[in-house]
């Protein structure tokens, strides 16, 4: 009974602290043009805005799993929650070089906790990889819709973007105080400089992995900073728009829960990833050029889409790792790399839109990422370990 007792406070625990590794991307999202007109910010470095804390995602990816051999994955995850708490709270400051540094630093934290749910899911959760996959990317997506669909009113409440850009910080120190009593059971590794290091490298199935992870954030990244200005773009208002962009993330929800198991159940999940990478980038273009009365249907169809295609993506890292250190390399690996290239994606929108003044060239970046991510899940999708090499 203390062991299941356990399992399951360990399983709550993961899922709260994946609930706030995205609030801090749709809150910014809904509320980009308030903070553009209030700090003058054109539309390129609202591009950066959104870009950064993407771009923090693969810089810092690395970090996370030889901080976890040096002091234990549980020591690591409570830095991640300070990290995101402080950096969160930061963005309530005044001035631009504040809300970009609390984007970075919140990046930073969010970015390490990507790369290490993985792993403990495959260490703590073996024979329930798929169905707590699926949990905890739905948890993620329950913070962006969370986020998304409170930002503007719990603006208009405090009066200011930056009230609903901030309140973010409290459900992570929220989560330190529940996590830290659990930190000071767990012992540090003792061996951990004794571990051998793991290159995956040289391995073309980590490479697939590492692409479809990054052309799927890409898209989501996309969908995350400039669903709602894109809507607003298309004639609706502000609360509407969040609304929408709500919905589609709690769709994610659904798709996020659904979809791992199910998956799981074939040897290969190839096709499912092409589907999806389908579905998600056709959707996105439609938001863009399809007339306004389809926006409701789009949305519903780029939930379903993405959410799928994000949690395949979790999904492929576990099962084509043949065991937790391994999973947490491909995890840094794919992340690192992935969210690299996927912080292209919001970048290049901001561009188009400030070279063009509209978003309708976005389409054609949208359709292009959805071919990559389509060739890609096609790979990552195979039922193939990926092959490590070992450092002394």
């Amino acid at each position: 009974m203390k062991m299941v007792s356990g399992g399951l406070f360990l399983g709550a625990c993961l899922l709260l602290i994946a609930f706030n590794l995205r609030p801090l991307f749709s809150s910014l999202s809904v509320l980009l043009p308030e903070v553009a007109q209030s700090l003058g910010l054109s539309g390129a470095v609202g591009g950066y805005l959104t870009t950064l804390p993407v771009l923090c995602l693969g810089l810092f990816a690395p970090f996370a799993p030889a901080l976890a051999d040096r002091y234990g994955v549980e020591r690591v995850l409570l830095f991640v929650l300070l990290l995101i708490g402080v950096g969160t709270a930061l963005r309530a400051f005044d001035g631009v070089a504040v809300l970009f540094l609390g984007s970075a630093v919140a990046g930073a934290g969010i970015a390490m906790g990507n790369v290490l749910l993985p792993s403990v899911v495959k260490r703590d959760f073996p024979e329930r990889v798929a169905l707590m996959t699926g949990l905890f990317t739905m948890a993620l997506c329950g913070g962006a819709a969370t986020a998304a669909a409170l930002a503007v009113p719990l603006a208009d409440v405090g009066g200011s973007w930056r009230f609903g850009l901030g309140i973010w910080a409290l459900p992570a120190f929220a989560m330190v105080l529940l996590w830290l009593p659990h930190c000071l059971k767990t012992a540090a590794p003792a061996a951990a400089r004794r571990l051998p290091g793991i290159r995956l490298l040289h391995d073309g199935l980590a490479w697939q992995v590492a692409c479809f992870m990054g052309l799927q954030s890409a898209l989501a990244y996309c969908v995350l900073g400039w669903m709602a200005p894109i809507l607003r773009w298309r004639g609706l208002d502000g609360i509407t728009a969040g609304f929408y962009v709500s919905a589609s993330i709690m769709l994610q929800v659904v798709a996020c829960l659904l979809l791992p198991p199910l998956a799981a159940r074939f040897r290969s999940q190839s096709v499912v990833n092409t589907v999806l990478a389908f579905l998600a980038a056709t959707a996105l273009v439609g938001l863009v050029l399809a007339p306004v009365s389809w926006l409701p249907a789009m949305v519903a169809l780029q939930g379903i889409g993405q959410g799928g295609l994000f949690a395949m993506a979790m999904t492929v890292i576990i099962l084509r790792s043949p065991d937790p250190r391994v999973a947490a390399r491909l995890s840094g690996m794919s992340q690192a790399i992935g969210y690299l290239l996927a912080a292209s994606g919001p970048m290049l929108v901001g561009m188009l839109y400030e070279t063009t003044g509209a978003h309708a060239a976005s389409a054609w970046l949208f359709a292009a990422l959805g071919l990559a991510a389509m060739a890609s899940g096609w790979g990552a999708g195979r039922s193939l370990f990926v092959k490590p090499r070992l450092e002394n």
